[in-house]
């Protein structure tokens, strides 16, 4: 894991730290290609430079986000912004459904938008996958 992450890790509660350490493992498993470093200081992977997954600890929960996940057809995953991501909200480690969490894994290397060229087309994404 990326050193960054780690260190990400390492400022969090224990109960929140065994989320994120939960979740970053089945992230490094189900997507092996990706690149994970902290942007926009939260943990994020990537695939060819778009942003594919990431987790950040919010004050109540801590919230998974899929770029891509509205177009996953996933009724656990819930729209965020304005764009094409949804994600979920754990509040305990217990929480986390691992068949559930390779499942959307699987789906976000499958399925892409382009964020990596949104700036570049003037905030309008394209599907890639």
């Amino acid at each position: 894991m990326n050193e960054a992450i780690e260190r990400y890790h390492d400022g969090l509660a224990p109960e929140d730290r065994a989320t994120c350490g939960r979740l970053a493992g089945a992230i490094e498993r189900g997507l092996p290609s990706a690149d994970g470093k902290v942007w926009h200081g939260h943990p994020v992977w990537f695939l060819e430079g778009n942003p594919i997954v990431g987790y950040a600890k919010r004050k109540d929960a801590v919230r998974l986000l899929f770029w891509s996940g509205r177009s996953f057809d996933e009724p656990e995953l819930h729209p965020e912004g304005t764009f094409q991501a949804a994600g979920v909200r754990f509040t305990a480690v217990d929480q986390v459904d691992d068949e559930a969490l390779a499942r959307w894994l699987r789906k976000a290397a499958d399925i892409q938008w382009d964020y990596k060229n949104i700036v570049k087309r003037k905030g309008r994404l394209e599907r890639l996958k």
